[in-house]
């Protein structure tokens, strides 16, 4: 039996979420005080089998471990077995009231465990492919809690989810390259604009990587914006917290174009893009706000 309550570890998984960056709210005040813990969790889990999968100077072989482990736990927790980790007290109350995420979480374990074996993604299918396993079960996840699961909604959620994967890996290319040896942009298309993988390291080539970023970054703005009715499909608090989120993706991408595909800087939101992402969040018409602020083309 676990020495650890129910209240301590869902405590713990709050504590983990509100001291990561991110570039959307996770957990938020926002949300409906009976959601912020199961969310929690989702992200604390989420967040240990990234690092698993990703930081450190682990052996492959130590990071599978470890991922096979997190699965081990999980399936214990869904099947209610004692457990002395925070973590994994927490997640099995949540997973007895909400049993359907299992089967999510599975699919992000999927995910981690591709960053361990896979590093160079051919094509853009290939991208979106992993973006099914590493992003879009989040989003059906937050829709079961919200009790809005519907195959509209989902499809609306998985746009969104899959353009926000495809941003986090646009304002991370240099990073994911020189510290992981990874890279998610398509080969394909690198050729296409005759750009090597040295490019991505050194940031030579300035205008073939300025075409480059402006070719993705208007894609998915595209993609982003093809999910943002979801934003209006969710009433109350949650739609709040997903119409920031969607802000949240397009700002990321407006400071990504403002860059000129420099691809070194930092593209962290500030204190002044949250006020302007809430004042927008806050409006009925954010739609409307989207479709006219799309990103101005990097390529004149």
């Amino acid at each position: 039996m676990s020495t650890i309550s129910t209240a301590q570890a869902y405590k713990h998984c709050q504590k983990v979420t509100a001291s990561h960056y991110e570039n959307f709210p996770v957990a938020s005040v926002l949300l409906p005080k009976k959601l912020r813990k199961p969310v929690s969790v989702i992200y604390t889990f989420a967040r240990l089998c990234d690092d698993y999968a990703d930081e450190g100077k682990l052996s492959a072989q130590e990071r599978y471990r470890l991922l096979d482990e997190a699965k081990n736990n999980l399936l214990d927790a869904a099947n209610n077995k004692a457990h002395q980790d925070p973590l994994y007290v927490a997640l099995a109350d949540t997973l007895q009231l909400h049993p359907g995420l299992t089967n999510q979480l599975l699919k992000l374990l999927e995910a981690f465990n591709q960053d361990v074996e896979k590093n160079r993604y051919n094509s853009f299918g290939e991208v979106i492919d992993y973006c099914k396993h590493s992003a879009n079960p989040i989003g059906h996840m937050l829709l079961v809690l919200f009790k809005a699961d519907s195959q509209k909604n989902i499809a609306f959620s998985d746009a969104v989810c899959s353009a926000l994967q495809i941003i986090n890996f646009l304002q991370d290319i240099q990073s994911d390259y020189l510290q992981r040896n990874r890279i998610y942009m398509p080969a394909d298309e690198m050729d296409s604009y005759q750009l090597t993988e040295t490019d991505f390291g050194q940031g030579t080539q300035a205008a073939k990587l300025s075409a480059f970023m402006d070719f993705q970054i208007q894609r998915a703005f595209k993609l982003l914006q093809s999910g943002a009715p979801l934003g209006l499909a969710l009433k109350g608090r949650v739609g709040l917290e997903l119409r920031m989120v969607i802000l949240g993706g397009w700002m990321i991408l407006k400071k990504l174009n403002d860059s000129k595909g420099e691809i070194s800087i930092q593209t962290r939101l500030e204190k002044k893009d949250w006020l302007w992402i809430i004042s927008r969040a806050l409006s009925s018409r954010f739609i409307i706000y989207l479709k006219k602020l799309s990103p101005i083309s990097t390529a004149s």
